[in-house]
């Protein structure tokens, strides 16, 4: 059977999600979509408010055109009231009930504030959207907005916009650990395709990126790149990695030993 990722009854050939800001023009992000081949494309709300009326057309006739599943955002939120209201504008907008909820409590590195997160999640879970939270490895968390009603994950690797790979390798495998019904998709922080490929291979069912590939000098040979190494890490994840071992382990047997012992009597 094909492996495909499941969220909330969709299934999607793809395991990679794309951002669609920072990019130079129009023209180049359509084209990191398709080679990247995304199954979903984040998109803000306040990027169309904010924007001109001819703009925000020409932005939401380019996302039709790829036929991509369109999934918006609160990003810029700072309350729990704030991306309630602004989820219910996008779904509105986007005529779609997935919503990816942010609710950031800290302006320097954006990490998401855990109480307002899980106080919109409940909230918006009742309204009957799809959420999917960007939050963090922290697993009382996690298990808070499962308990809300969520059925998929995104915690960061670190920072938005950072691109240093995952901080805190053992708290994502843990989580990935006490989680294993939950998909997970690694949101923020990943800067390059093995990064990527590592957090596939820890058994992650999803990775979202934005900067990494818009601000690359060839964003559409980087979204290319990192459209492969998902494929390459969730493959080497389904595969079963060897186990690690302490000491070196021959990998040809020996049989007989027939050169050492001729050796040794000359």
């Amino acid at each position: 059977m094909e492996d495909q990722l499941t969220l909330y009854g969709r299934s999607f050939a793809s395991r990679l999600l794309l951002g669609t800001a920072r990019y130079d023009s129009p023209a180049l992000l359509a084209d990191a979509i398709r080679v990247a081949e995304p199954a979903l494309l984040t998109v803000s709300l306040r990027r169309q408010l904010l924007g001109s009326k001819e703009s925000g057309e020409s932005f939401w006739n380019l996302l039709r055109e790829t036929k991509r599943t369109l999934l918006p955002n609160t990003a810029g939120c700072v309350t729990a009231q704030e991306a309630v209201k602004t989820a219910c504008m996008a779904r509105e907008l986007f005529q779609t009930n997935l919503i990816k909820l942010e609710v950031i409590g800290d302006e320097v590195n954006l990490q998401p504030d855990p109480f307002g997160l899980v106080e919109a999640a409940i909230e918006l879970v009742k309204l009957g959207f799809h959420v999917l939270p960007y939050c963090t490895e922290d697993w009382i968390l996690c298990r808070r907005l499962i308990d809300a009603g969520c059925e998929v994950l995104m915690p960061w690797a670190a920072p938005i916009g950072t691109g240093q790979g995952p901080r805190n390798p053992r708290a994502l495998r843990e989580l990935r650990q006490r989680s294993p019904q939950i998909p997970l998709i690694i949101d923020a922080g990943v800067g390059l395709p093995s990064q990527a490929c590592q957090v596939m291979e820890w058994g992650f069912d999803g990775v979202l990126l934005n900067t990494a590939v818009s601000r690359s000098l060839d964003p559409i040979r980087m979204a290319r790149a990192f459209a492969n190494a998902v494929s390459a890490g969730r493959s080497a994840f389904l595969a079963g990695p060897m186990i690690v071992q302490e000491a070196a382990v021959s990998s040809t047997p020996e049989i007989g030993r027939p050169f050492s012992l001729a050796l040794g009597r000359v």
